[in-house]
């Protein structure tokens, strides 16, 4: 009997040493600029100066989150989540927000745009944004990328006037729904 309340206690041990490994404060934040429903599946990433990245957490679903907080025109409490396939994307305006100038990093987008070499967001994909002075006084903001579209084609206004669901940079591959609230 004593053996056996001795395997246990030592399977209990391991596995609340493993729970505690598995732990990454990294992780942890960046998850929260995502959904409860969709956290436990999801990658997270962290962003390396050269704009490219290293994989912290693999998931199994697409959605994708990494934590911006600090960096170059962002909020001192910034983490965000989108789909894996707008990596290429965020890296792209990593790059260009690192110039530290919102006129400069803004004439470079716009740039990019014209010369069509600005990488389009996957249509349709969500983008929850997390950000403030603190996690304790950050808003939480979600868009949907619709890369292109236009009062035209989706029968939304491409302004907030109506308090309505609005097209946000209409006609670009910033186009993006936004939300009336917060």
């Amino acid at each position: 009997m004593k053996r056996i309340a001795l395997l246990l206690l030592v399977v209990l041990v391991i596995s609340i040493g493993a729970l505690a490994q598995e732990s990454n404060p990294d992780v942890d934040k960046a998850l929260l600029a995502a959904p409860a429903n969709l956290r436990e599946a999801a990658t997270v990433v962290k962003w390396k100066p050269d704009f490219t990245y290293d994989t912290l957490k693999k998931g199994t679903n697409r959605l994708v989150c990494y934590d911006r907080s600090g960096f170059p025109l962002q909020q001192p409490f910034s983490v965000e989540c989108t789909s894996i396939a707008n990596l290429d994307r965020v890296a792209q305006n990593l790059k260009y927000e690192a110039l530290g100038d919102k006129v400069k990093t803004a004439a470079a987008l716009d740039a990019l745009e014209k010369d069509g070499t600005r990488v389009k967001p996957e249509y349709g994909s969500v983008w929850y944004h997390m950000g403030g002075a603190d996690k304790d006084h950050a808003r939480s903001h979600v868009t949907i990328a619709v890369p292109g579209a236009t009062t035209q084609s989706l029968g939304l206004p491409d302004n907030n006037k109506a308090g309505t669901v609005w097209i946000m940079n209409s006609g670009t591959t910033t186009a993006h729904l936004m939300t009336p609230g917060e």
